[in-house]
């Protein structure tokens, strides 16, 4: 009988704010995987596990969860004005689709680390001690996001005291900012408005905040949902009606945001758009058992990634999240309590995280320069991964 030998591919395996990752240079890859198509999807699909009717992902380095389920492929950049270039690939975990319409937050805060580490920064620009300005091209959406990472000795700091709600052991501050961050070329609120009347099949019509900040985003209203914002993970991600009646939110609010031309399109496009649900503050026990006190926050926020919902919240989210919350009117900034603001603390089901954005109208469109948060990362293995040699 014939057999398959596996081939190795360098890569290594980081954490990034509350998600994980398998990042690669892109240098790093079988030469048939160095450019979009069918070869690299193949690559990452079976580097992750993918896909898996189960949906544990045992065969691969997959989590099985949206957080968990995701590809890194960095480059140093040809751009003078940027020091690499990163594209993310979101893995399904029970199709065979590498979602590439998007970013991912979270682990943004790990590509800095990863791109010093890896020499794709020029030594120059890099300080024996203090803090490395990393300016990435972030490919997927055409986005500017500049990490500040420290650096000891010439080399990532990863330890630290930064306590980041969702992950369990502290590690070293990377503050992200995220310039200009309206998705894509078109309108922020690609309807026009800050709030419109959402008609969703089976559901009803909704107030809905459509957003294209950090990644598309349609924002509504917990009670108008049946919901209290205080939710967890096991009030939704068991209950099959509810995750249809989130998933029928999504692919309408992707129609109406002009992402897809009808709603069926929306089971092949499983990144983007995010939607989440919005509450004014209120007590609740997180995740790791801690009180949320409502003082604590400024509103409530539950948000879905991959069909089911986040067990912290995605960074690309937050983005949304603090622009959003920066312009009167919208439901986030509505469940903050109104007015202008350049910043909120939000409670989601691991604890709570502050985000900042600069919003600003400009000839009646609402545009936003920049939104700040900070994560951590932490490289948790480094070395080969294998596949079977045929896969690409």
């Amino acid at each position: 009988m014939t057999h398959r030998p596996q081939i190795r591919v360098p890569a290594t395996y980081m954490r990034g704010g509350t998600s994980k990752g398998v990042f690669f240079r892109l240098e790093d890859l079988p030469e048939a995987a160095r450019a979009p198509g069918p070869a690299r999807d193949a690559l990452l699909l079976r580097v992750i596990g993918s896909p898996d009717p189960y949906q544990k992902q045992i065969d691969g380095m997959g989590g099985a969860t949206s957080s968990t389920s995701k590809t890194v492929i960095l480059s140093k950049s040809d751009s003078p004005d940027h020091d690499v270039d990163y594209l993310f690939g979101q893995v399904a975990i029970d199709a065979p689709v590498v979602d590439w319409s998007g970013n991912c937050g979270n682990l943004s805060a790990a590509v800095g680390p990863f791109a010093i580490s890896n020499g794709l920064v020029d030594d120059a620009r890099l300080p024996r001690n203090g803090v490395a300005e990393v300016r990435i091209w972030q490919a997927n959406i055409g986005k500017t996001i500049i990490a500040r990472v420290p650096i000891t000795d010439g080399a990532v700091q990863e330890a630290g005291d930064f306590e980041l709600d969702g992950v369990t052991f502290p590690a070293a501050e990377v503050p992200v900012e995220f310039m200009d961050p309206a998705d894509g070329e078109g309108a922020m609120f690609p309807t026009g408005r800050v709030v419109d009347e959402l008609e969703v099949p089976g559901v009803g019509t909704l107030p809905a905040t459509l957003i294209n900040a950090g990644i598309p985003t349609i924002f509504v209203n917990a009670a108008d949902i049946g919901y209290t914002g205080t939710e967890l993970q096991e009030a939704i991600n068991g209950d099959a009606a509810a995750l249809a009646r989130f998933e029928a939110i999504r692919a309408h609010g992707a129609v109406r945001m002009g992402l897809i031309g009808h709603a069926d399109e929306a089971t092949s496009r499983q990144h983007t758009p995010k939607v989440a649900f919005v509450a004014p503050p209120a007590d609740y026990p997180a995740s790791s058992g801690r009180t949320i006190e409502a003082g604590e926050v400024d509103l409530l926020v539950r948000a879905l990634s991959m069909g089911k919902l986040h067990h912290a919240m995605m960074g690309t989210a937050a983005v949304a999240i603090s622009v959003a919350a920066a312009v009167p009117g919208t439901l986030v900034n509505l469940a903050a309590g109104g007015g202008e603001r350049t910043a909120v603390r939000f409670g989601h089901p691991s604890g709570t995280l502050r985000v900042g954005a600069e919003a600003r109208q400009v000839d009646g469109q609402w545009t936003a320069t920049k939104a700040i948060m900070s994560r951590s990362a932490r490289v948790l293995m480094e070395g080969w991964v294998r596949v079977p040699d045929g896969t690409v």
